[in-house]
């Protein structure tokens, strides 16, 4: 397979053509914004198939460019039972909650709550999404110091490879982000989702060629060893990758990250109709599929290559494979792709956030009306703001982390978004609960949600709760939003016995 060796010249020029040509492209197509729904929903005018591409982008951080063929190395295709649970939740999205929020002109996905229960929930919820996507894109930019970490590892001081690479893609998205607003945000993804699906199928070729036999051994080979298997019909809970964990737990952390996060929900609110929203949305979750599948082949294919071959980390297979194997030029390329996979959702995070603190906190605070020029200065004050906090928090990250990155992202925001999707279901289906009902009910839900989700963590901390802790210790990633959506729930139904019915019953706007 060739001896390991470094960059060469064309990929350096690959590399920062590329980072300087995305950032003058933010910069430009988003050079004339008139104020805060210009900055943050690109005036409602992004066409359908552009804010699909875009979704899709934003969800594809380098967690799912370095993490997912490191799923399929040192597994099987098991991840796309959790992939077809995305489309089946997004569909939920687009027929009960998209529909809603195109009633009024909104801007974040809580001001909705704010309509059903007051404006302490809108603040609530708005707060929790922000601490949660700060810490969870923390971990993103991190990631993607694995690949750059073995470009410049030779040049520098090994403790501060990670910390100049964050550095980089941080002060570079940062840009171009406060300069663009969404529009920004949604134009450069298309081209960051063009160069990492050019790459990956590059990728794909080469393993094939460099195969003997290509592709039709990978299959025999990989199909002998049961590398192949995709459908697991066990009923445990302590599996990630099974039919029922896959369907039943992957819809529902669909419809909590596609219908009450605000990474994607401000996207959707940026097409031209409700019907466009809807068809972006769901032809997100079959673009989704095909993808998954496209970097599941990817560890498939590196594991015949490598014959099995054990690495430190499953997180450094795919970039090792690129650095050491890969044409030059290629090499500049694939990790473009990286970079570019990790700036989408980077960029995406700071203005959703930015979003969120201006209209659900700023705005309510002062009083001030969306459309005051001022607030467009705001915006991008904030945005400033949570880029440094999330390339700060990226720093801060442990350097060898025990798990795979994807799956420390994916625990970080299961934990609340269980609550904040039973938020807005309290608020559909059940008309007795009032502001204290779904207040408690989310708090509970969260608190509850972080028990299980850290409750190795706690265990370790506090002994006495082993015996507690130990039951939940073991159940998957995929159920966690469910099981958070369910406590959320209960206890907002539970709680609205306490008081009387509301009279007029108050309830979030009809489709």
């Amino acid at each position: 397979m060739g001896e390991m060796r470094g960059l060469n010249w064309l990929d350096f020029l690959v590399i920062g053509g590329y980072l300087v040509g995305i950032t003058a492209l933010g910069i430009y197509v988003g050079r004339k914004q008139k104020d805060s729904k210009d900055y943050f929903v690109a005036g409602r005018e992004i066409p359908w198939w552009a804010v699909m591409v875009s979704i899709v982008a934003s969800e594809t951080s380098a967690l799912t460019f370095i993490s997912i063929p490191g799923l399929a190395y040192v597994g099987n295709l098991g991840f796309l039972e959790v992939a077809i649970g995305y489309l089946i939740g997004r569909v939920v999205v687009a027929t009960v909650l998209l529909p809603r929020y195109y009633q009024g002109e909104l801007v974040t996905a809580y001001t909705l709550l704010e309509t059903r229960f007051g404006l302490a929930t809108r603040r609530f919820t708005s707060i929790v999404f922000m601490v949660t996507r700060g810490m969870a894109d923390s971990v993103r930019v991190f990631a993607t110091a694995v690949p750059i970490a073995l470009i410049i590892g030779p040049l520098l001081p090994k403790a501060a490879v990670m910390p100049v690479a964050v550095l980089v893609l941080g002060t570079l998205t940062v840009l171009y982000t406060i300069k663009g607003g969404m529009r920004a945000v949604v134009w450069t993804e298309i081209v960051q989702a063009s160069v990492y699906l050019i790459g990956g199928v590059s990728a794909l070729v080469l393993i094939g060629q460099a195969t003997s036999g290509g592709w039709s051994t990978i299959l025999d080979t990989a199909g002998a060893a049961g590398k192949l298997h995709t459908f697991d019909f066990y009923t445990g809970f302590d599996r990630p990758h099974t039919v029922f964990a896959g369907l039943i737990g992957g819809a529902f952390l669909s419809m909590a990250s596609h219908g009450a996060d605000q990474l994607i929900v401000q996207r959707l609110l940026s097409s031209k109709t409700l019907r466009d929203g809807q068809i972006a949305i769901v032809g997100s979750g079959v673009v989704i599929i095909a993808q998954f599948t496209l970097f599941l082949m990817i560890g498939v294919g590196l594991w015949v290559l490598n014959g099995g071959q054990s690495f430190p980390s499953a997180d450094a297979i795919f970039p090792t494979f690129i650095i050491d194997h890969m044409p030059h030029g290629l090499v500049g390329l694939l990790l473009a792709a990286i970079l570019a996979a990790t700036m989408s959702t980077h960029s995406g995070a700071i203005n959703s956030l930015a979003a969120a603190a201006t209209h659900d906190i700023y705005l309510p605070l002062t009083g001030k009306s969306a459309a005051d020029p001022g607030v467009l200065r705001v915006g991008k004050m904030f945005a400033l703001a949570w880029g440094v906090i999330l390339t700060g928090g990226a720093l801060l990250f442990p350097a060898n982390p025990k798990l795979p990155i994807v799956v420390v992202a994916l625990s970080i925001a299961s934990f609340t978004q269980g609550g904040l999707l039973g938020g807005f279901f309290l608020g559909i289906l059940w008309r007795r609960a009032v502001q204290r009902d779904a207040i408690t009910g989310m708090t509970v839900g969260i608190g509850a949600m972080a028990l299980i989700v850290f409750s190795k963590q706690f265990m370790a901390a506090f002994p006495s709760l082993v015996s507690l802790l130990t039951p939940v210790s073991t159940i998957a990633w995929p159920w966690y939003v469910l099981i958070g959506t369910s406590i959320t729930m209960a206890v907002g139904i539970l709680s609205s016995y306490t008081h009387p019915a509301p009279t007029p019953r108050p309830a979030l706007p009809t489709t």
